[in-house]
């Protein structure tokens, strides 16, 4: 019997691979990238006396379902970068490289095209290098209209520089950086309540600047140079939270240590019109709100008493959100 199967004909496709490297390679010609192409790829890394490695994996989760049936292609590129470079600013070290896995049922490239784009143009925005990465055609696990992401952030610092819960004390003042929206987490509860409300996400909201859809699936923000502007003027932060999944309680209680609670004013959150439109569909607790979503705090830094002004003085939409107090490890929402 004559041999008619290839990996062509099998749903795999060589040349729309290629396609995409190229245009990766196309688009970042950065002399500080070692081995491109190669197997694997490696960047320069000079400077530090005792350097540490710390290093985040994220990806957007369900959001991705939205971005695909709308054509956010682009913004989606973006969260998958901020998702992850926004977790190593928390811990202290510099966002410094990234890589990216795309996994799709057929390769289409003018749509992960855009995909790449939003990631080039996120690492450029965080000032991180874009590494390398692997995009896998599976057609027989994915839907061949389908992709999924995930991206993984490398960054450095000194040993010393690397924040330490233990350094929070009382009296010490919780600052909030404002959110862009919804960020990448909540969505699966997000799509229940549109499709529940039968809500027409093509639709204009007075708050919106062109569609509902783009409102909610604006890409999560990136706070790598409201962080480093802080070095700028030798403030350094006791400890720092990225506000995702869990909210702002679950996130910031990570930031401090045994023996302290949090205090949080939730009317010291700037309104966003976008989640009190949310709200105000009535299928979701306002208790339930602040457990899933930002609620339009994006990040944390927590900081001596001291160093309030001048943070809020250097920092973009920063807001005093809370105050840290002697307590059994908590964080309270008043």
């Amino acid at each position: 019997m004559e041999s008619s199967w290839s990996y062509e004909s099998s749903g795999v496709s060589r040349g729309r691979a290629s396609e995409l490297i190229k245009y990766i390679f196309e688009k970042t010609r950065d002399s500080e990238v070692l081995l491109k192409g190669s197997f694997a790829s490696g960047v320069r890394v000079g400077g530090f006396k005792k350097p540490v490695v710390m290093m985040s994996a994220d990806g957007v989760g369900t959001k991705l379902i939205l971005a695909q049936r709308f054509g956010m292609h682009k913004e989606v590129g973006i969260d998958l970068v901020a998702m992850n470079v926004n977790d190593v600013l928390a811990s202290g070290a510099v966002p410094f490289c990234f890589v990216d896995y795309i996994a799709t049922g057929r390769i289409d490239t003018s749509v992960l095209k855009k995909v790449i784009d939003g990631i080039i143009y996120a690492c450029e925005e965080a000032g991180v290098l874009l590494v390398g990465g692997e995009t896998a055609e599976m057609p027989d696990f994915y839907k061949e209209d389908t992709y999924d992401l995930a991206g993984f952030c490398v960054g450095f610092c000194e040993e010393d520089e690397l924040l330490n819960p233990a350094n929070v004390k009382p009296g010490d003042v919780i600052i909030g950086l404002k959110s862009s929206g919804f960020h990448s987490n909540g969505f699966s509860l997000i799509r229940k309540v549109i499709d529940s409300a039968k809500i027409d996400l093509n639709s204009r909201l007075d708050f919106c600047d062109s569609s509902l859809a783009k409102e909610v699936l604006k890409p999560t923000r990136i706070y790598v140079k409201d962080i480093l502007s802080l070095a700028e003027i030798r403030l350094k932060p006791k400890s720092m939270a990225h506000i995702t999944g869990g909210g702002i309680r679950e996130n910031i209680v990570r930031a401090i240590p045994e023996g302290l609670r949090a205090i949080v004013d939730t009317k010291s959150i700037p309104e966003n019109p976008l989640f009190s439109w949310f709200e105000s569909l009535g299928l979701v607790s306002r208790d339930e709100m602040f457990k899933v979503f930002n609620m339009g705090v994006g990040f944390c830094v927590i900081v001596d008493s001291q160093s309030v002004r001048e943070i809020l003085l250097t920092l973009k939409d920063a807001f005093v959100l809370g105050r840290v107090e002697e307590g059994s490890r908590d964080v309270a929402l008043v």
